[in-house]
């Protein structure tokens, strides 16, 4: 079962301001990026559920971070039906993220009181996603579907949106300060954080300097923005 309460989870990640998400079928790999994470000071991360016994990666890699690395919260990405979701959260899943949204899986996860965080496109899947208990809603593929200008346009007539844009973000300072000036909650990074040339080198050193960095942006950006 989850061993974090859904507000510690919505916290930390609005907190933290990032979501890295990753997968790889190498448990060891994977082990080592979450190690990266924690020292650059990330406090969460989404293990995404792609190809084949992903499942018993993520049951390895969360046995061990409880133990290892006990403050940083998984959770698990790419779930779109709610038996996966069950599965998941049964082995030990702190939220579950989705490319679209699912009733059956939003019902699931407010039972369980595991944050459900699914991706939407439109106002109207946004509104919907709402009204079955989503905190915070992801713009997937956020790039394609206009941006830091869409994000804005939503929380315009609805301030009390939260949004993780997913898709087209990267940690360089521009992007960042676009996506924040906007008004998204957090963002969702996963291969321009955790770099494929990294992993190949075994670099991890480089991947922490470069969360670290990214987090400490974040804060810069959002207390400038506050200051106006």
């Amino acid at each position: 079962m989850a061993r974090f309460d859904r507000m510690t989870v919505y916290n930390t990640m609005m907190n933290d301001g990032v979501l890295p998400l990753f997968n790889s079928p190498d448990v060891a790999l994977v082990k080592g990026v979450v190690s990266a994470l924690v020292r650059g000071g990330s406090r969460i991360m989404e293990y995404t559920n792609r190809g084949d016994y992903a499942l018993n990666v993520f049951t390895e890699l969360i046995q061990h971070t409880n133990k290892a690395q006990p403050d940083i919260i998984l959770g698990v990405g790419s779930i779109e039906d709610a038996a996966t979701a069950a599965i998941y959260i049964a082995q030990g899943a702190n939220f579950i993220v989705a490319p679209d949204f699912n009733p059956e899986v939003a019902r699931l996860c407010n039972r369980r009181k595991i944050p459900y965080i699914p991706g939407c496109g439109s106002v109207s899947e946004i509104a919907n996603a709402e009204e079955w208990g989503v905190e915070i809603v992801k713009l997937f593929p956020a790039e394609s579907l206009g941006g830091a200008d869409f994000v804005k346009a939503i929380l315009g007539p609805r301030p009390w949106t939260r949004i993780l844009p997913t898709g087209g973000v990267s940690p360089d300072e521009a992007n960042l300060r676009s996506w924040f000036g906007a008004g998204a909650a957090c963002v969702g990074i996963g291969g321009k954080l955790i770099r494929a040339d990294w992993l190949k080198e075994g670099n991890f050193a480089a991947m922490e300097t470069l969360v670290h960095d990214t987090l400490g942006l974040i804060q810069t950006i959002r207390s400038e923005k506050a200051a106006k």
